[in-house]
């Protein structure tokens, strides 16, 4: 039951006596109970209600009494005790569990005219007069991470991540580390046997301004921001650590629940905002003043404007508002497609804006040379964030933008993730400013820049370019060429900077007894890295190839290749004729493998890696799999657009192949399927013109390729 006036005052009261040691001649039963029950009270009120009624320090003195007297008497420990929370076992994978109803995502809608159309959307749905009133929930769109949590018999039994939507991973010791998740909650008195709620994880704008404030004085790396900080959390190995982040659930529906014999029980309740009064009473953290029932469109407009204007008061991170359906039969007429119900929305905020200061413009050098130039502006928060730098991409951007040093500039988050200068103001200017002179030479190794008439990067094409070859040797170890686990960015800038890497060759000859004496290092770390690099010389000759950085040879092209040569050497015979030979190569490509493969210091580079146990030869893996003709998709080529709800853009690519299609990356009349997910844009356009190309939803195409 949800506590009432009367049993708060008892609980702090009962809270005094057990500190000053006045329930001691209790049985012991009677202690663990009486403590059980005000620390997971305490809990509510801080962590919930956020207004707790005793200090730090006697909540942890309640907290170690119920410890020691757990450690005296072992058989009485509880799975539900609050002590429970934190295990002391790390994880050292997540496995991956399916949810029990899919977790979709929400369509979107910007302003009042797109929230209109919604309403009109559904009444003509439920085939009601369109002067007819809708009663809807909103509540606001929390930025973070989102999960599923399983109670069974009243017990918290799974927690997972979001995942796909479909699938998450497995995280339950980490929900359990998270105390606005109950251990136990009394669904049965509902004749609730199983339940899964759906809920994101986020963490308070304080609590996060205040775990980077103490890392600035530790001098360890800040936290990029809140929503990062809080999805990092759930995937944190141990969950002492998850604790320490100081992560808030908010629960904001019941997506699935079964009594006793297995039936589905989400009949009982009318509507979304009685499931929400539930959870409420079973002491869930659920959106409370922040979640409006409202009659009918209008209030919902108005609901969400208020809440777009008072956003930056808030004490989390929001990003929008949702807006449901409220009646669960209205819910189920209105269905859903495999992306989103059709019975909610997303009311997204506008993109943050924010103006600051063009104080300089620094200059980066690519693994191919390509120069971006990078503006430092006045550090200016925005969109949960502070941006100190913004890509500038090109000396054509600047030009357009007519940016200056010391100009005024209105910057803003695109979906409130990248920042991006959207305009410079000249009438604030003062005479001060000056003009943006993009480089001629590279500023790392003074050689000058080229510009191809195709192409709009400024190049430096100095292949010995000590930025490039930094650049390169990032990219050899990275997920998608090498995959040298655990081998980032800051290790190869460290390890060049002390000598120990010149050329990709030097990963695979590193000397780990120094490695494990560096400062942060360790024998383990430098283990872990040798077996990693061990690991890597195996792979593939399409990774090896794709790991070379030769100008647009991407993973495709490399995947080509690799399919015709037994030894990587072979290459330097090839001609121009014999690349294009090979369907979906192209001569650009074919001219910079052919120069790659002229230059003897990159024969030289292939040789050293061969002698150092790199393979440079054929796997079975670099074969092409052979597709049945009786497969669903044999000989059909496809093209995905737009965004997929249920499986990342690779992922249906493979699954595409495996059911015998091939992958095109353009609308044409060499198309057979576009397969669309959200927000597809001109390739639908292109392809309706044609009306030669079948286009699928996502849910048709999963399945065709699973028949």
């Amino acid at each position: 039951m949800k506590y009432n006036k009367e049993s708060q005052r008892d609980l702090v009261d009962l809270s005094k006596l057990i500190l000053a040691n006045k329930t001691a001649k209790l049985a012991i039963e009677d202690q663990l109970s009486q403590l059980k029950k005000v620390i997971v009270f305490h809990e509510w009120k801080y962590s919930i209600l956020n207004d707790p009624v005793i200090s730090d320090f006697e909540y942890d003195q309640l907290f170690k009494k119920l410890e020691a007297l757990e450690a005296e008497n072992p058989d009485l420990l509880t799975a539900d005790s609050p002590t429970q929370r934190v295990s002391n076992d790390l994880t050292n994978d997540f496995p991956t569990v399916d949810h029990l109803v899919p977790m979709l995502s929400l369509a979107n809608s910007y302003n009042a005219e797109d929230l209109k159309d919604f309403d009109i959307q559904i009444k003509k749905l439920l085939l009601l007069p369109e002067a007819s009133e809708i009663e809807y929930t909103v509540e606001p769109k929390f930025d973070g991470g989102g999960i599923s949590v399983i109670f069974e018999n009243d017990m918290l039994v799974r927690g997972a991540t979001r995942g796909n939507g479909v699938a998450g991973e497995e995280m339950t010791k980490n929900a359990k580390a998270i105390n606005s998740i109950p251990l136990k909650a009394n669904f049965s008195e509902e004749g609730i046997r199983k339940v899964e709620l759906r809920g994101e994880v986020v963490i308070r704008k304080d609590v996060f301004n205040k775990m980077n404030e103490e890392r600035a004085r530790e001098g360890l790396a800040l936290y990029a921001n809140p929503r990062n900080t809080a999805t990092g959390g759930l995937r944190l190995k141990d969950p002492k650590e998850v604790a320490k982040r100081g992560l808030v659930a908010f629960i904001y529906q019941i997506g699935y629940a079964e009594d006793k014999d297995g039936k589905s029980v989400l009949q009982n309740f009318e509507t979304h905002h009685e499931g929400i009064e539930l959870l409420d009473k079973l002491k869930f953290n659920v959106p409370v003043k922040e979640r409006k029932l409202c009659k009918n469109i209008d209030e919902v407009i108005d609901f969400c404007l208020g809440w777009q204007e008072k956003r930056d008061n808030y004490i989390y991170e929001i990003d929008g508002m949702v807006v449901k359906v409220n009646s669960l039969e209205f819910q189920a007429k209105c269905g859903a497609t495999s992306h989103h119900p059709r019975w909610a929305i997303a009311f997204k905020f506008r993109a943050k804006q924010a103006t600051t200061k063009l104080l300089n413009v620094e200059y980066q050098v690519g693994k191919i040379g390509s120069i971006t130039p990078v503006a430092k502006v006045e550090p200016v928060a925005l969109a949960g964030v502070t941006v100190s730098s913004i890509s500038l991409h090109n000396e054509e951007f600047i030009t357009s933008k007519d940016l200056r040093i010391g100009d005024t500039v209105l910057v803003e988050r695109a979906g409130d993730v990248i920042p991006y200068i959207v305009k410079s103001m000249p009438d604030l200017r003062d005479g001060s400013e000056q003009v943006i002179d993009f480089p001629k030479v590279c500023p790392s190794c003074s050689t000058e820049l080229v510009k191809s008439e195709k192409e709009a990067a400024w190049r430096c094409t100095n292949y010995h370019c000590d930025a490039q070859v930094m650049q390169r040797m990032i990219h050899h170890v990275s997920k998608d060429a090498m995959n040298i686990d655990g081998f980032g960015k800051s290790y190869i800038e460290r390890f060049h900077q002390l000598g120990w890497l010149k050329t990709i060759a030097d990963i695979y000859r590193l000397d780990y007894k120094k490695i494990a004496g560096l400062e942060g290092f360790g024998e383990r770390s430098a283990t872990n890295l040798k077996k990693a690099i061990d690991l890597a010389k195996n792979n593939t000759l399409q990774r090896l190839l794709y790991s070379l950085t030769i100008h647009h040879l991407g993973k495709k092209v490399s995947s080509l290749l690799a399919a015709e040569i037994k030894h990587v050497a072979e290459l330097k015979n090839w001609t121009t004729e014999k690349f294009v030979d090979i369907k979906d190569v192209g001569p650009v490509v074919a001219e910079n493998v052919i120069a790659f493969f002229e230059k003897e210091e990159n024969l030289q580079l292939l040789e050293e890696l061969e002698s150092l146990g790199v393979n440079v030869k054929q796997t079975e893996d670099d074969l092409p799999k052979m597709v049945s003709e009786d497969a669903p998709l044999f000989g059909k080529t496809i093209l995905f657009t737009g965004t997929l709800q249920t499986m990342s853009r690779k992922e249906a690519q493979a699954k595409a192949v495996a059911a015998g299609a091939k992958n095109i990356s353009a609308v044409s009349s060499n198309l057979n399927i576009l397969v669309v997910g959200e927000k597809a844009g001109s390739k639908l356009k292109k392809a309706q013109a044609l009306g030669t190309v079948q286009v699928m939803t996502e849910e048709d195409f999963q399945k065709i390729a699973s028949s």
